[in-house]
């Protein structure tokens, strides 16, 4: 007989992989969701519970008397649903979110300002005066799983972009080189890094914890592509999948109004997560690169813009005559400003650097140190 896999969620971005990889692997599959939200990605094999996962009383109603050998909860209320199957599977893993982390909200909170980069796996949680409810909820259920499955294996997710992403973060950038737009706001010159993951590598962390057991038991895990992108590079890549070009205008965060909605943060702080125990313990190593797995969200999103609920939940208005305004007045700005005279005009200190060579005199000239 086939070994039993209970996916709640499990029709969702990453879903599809994870249920698809676990038939793979000989398992009978049971997803158990609201049944709003079918997809044709998944083989007419797989049995489907429909309930609301947020609910653990209807959750334990519509399971009955089953049993599986591996529980995969995706989606649902975790710290309810834990509990309460708590005999009915054998092996469980979770899915949760990175900003368990603290200073993962408030950066500027942490000595020295900003969060570790890479940021460990086993780096401190927000504590119980974290300002932000979601994210001292997010602590207590990993507290939670752990409590009730000492053998969990709980992914952390990072924010996801792949074809099927409810509030994809690059919809700004598509809509922009779609509608042509001569240049793309960046704050503080769109160096940010942020650990993301394409969803078909999220995924994939989820099928390297189900073929690890022993390695991945009791443990969390950051979960992220192996390489980043920063924003900049990231509408570089956007705009030439759809055979546009960017001018970039950098302003700084303060003023770069234009630029939230990318950032998706109030700071340009790098948030960057440490695989290494993911890619040593679990083997895990990225399936789609970055730029490709991109160039798929680009082509997706061009074809399936977001519902005006996401659009809306992005908080971009595409203020165009705005942006031309503020780019507009940064230039009349940076043109009027006249930056003090120095006695000794600073130099850039490198290693391969003579004061000849410094491109602020004009010269090429290297002089060997």
């Amino acid at each position: 007989m086939s070994k039993r896999a209970l996916v709640i969620g499990g029709t969702g971005p990453t879903g599809p992989f994870v249920v698809n990889g676990l038939i793979e692997r000989g398992y009978a599959v049971t997803i158990l969701h609201t049944g709003r939200h079918e997809t044709d990605e998944l083989p007419a094999e797989v049995s489907h519970i429909h309930t609301d996962p947020f609910d653990a009383d209807a959750t334990i109603a519509a399971l009955g008397d089953r049993s599986h050998e591996i529980g995969v909860v995706m989606y649902g209320r975790l710290r309810t649903l834990a509990p309460a199957l708590v005999g009915r599977v054998g092996r469980l893993i979770t899915i949760g979110g990175v900003g368990a982390v603290r200073g993962w909200v408030e950066p500027d909170d942490l000595f020295p300002s900003g969060m570790t980069v890479p940021t460990p796996v086993d780096a401190p949680l927000a504590g119980a005066d974290e300002p932000i409810g979601k994210i001292r909820r997010i602590v207590a259920t990993e507290q939670v799983v752990f409590e009730h499955h000492p053998s969990a294996v709980h992914l952390r997710y990072p924010i996801l972009y792949g074809p099927r992403q409810l509030i994809p973060r690059e919809w700004p950038m598509v809509r922009r080189a779609l509608d042509r737009r001569p240049f793309f706001i960046v704050a503080d010159g769109g160096l940010t890094l942020k650990s993301a993951a394409y969803v078909e590598n999220a995924a994939h962390a989820v099928l390297c914890a189900i073929d690890h057991p022993e390695a991945g038991a009791g443990r969390c895990f950051n979960v992220a592509d192996e390489r980043g992108l920063t924003i900049r590079q990231m509408a570089e890549v956007v705009a030439d999948e759809l055979g546009h070009r960017f001018e970039f205008v950098s302003l700084p965060n303060e003023l770069a109004v234009a630029a939230r909605p990318v950032i998706m943060h109030h700071s340009t702080a790098h948030r960057v997560v440490n695989i290494r125990p993911l890619q040593e313990l679990l083997g895990y190593r990225d399936l789609v690169a970055p730029e490709e797995g991109l160039r798929r969200t680009v082509r997706w999103l061009a074809e399936h813009p977001p519902s005006p609920a996401a659009r809306t939940r992005l908080e971009d208005p595409f203020d165009y005559p705005a942006e031309d305004e503020l780019v507009r007045r940064w230039r009349a700005t940076i043109a009027g400003f006249e930056p003090p005279q120095f006695e000794v005009e600073p130099g850039f200190g490198a290693a391969y650097y003579g004061r000849s060579s410094n491109p602020a005199t004009g010269t090429n000239r290297v002089e060997p140190l």
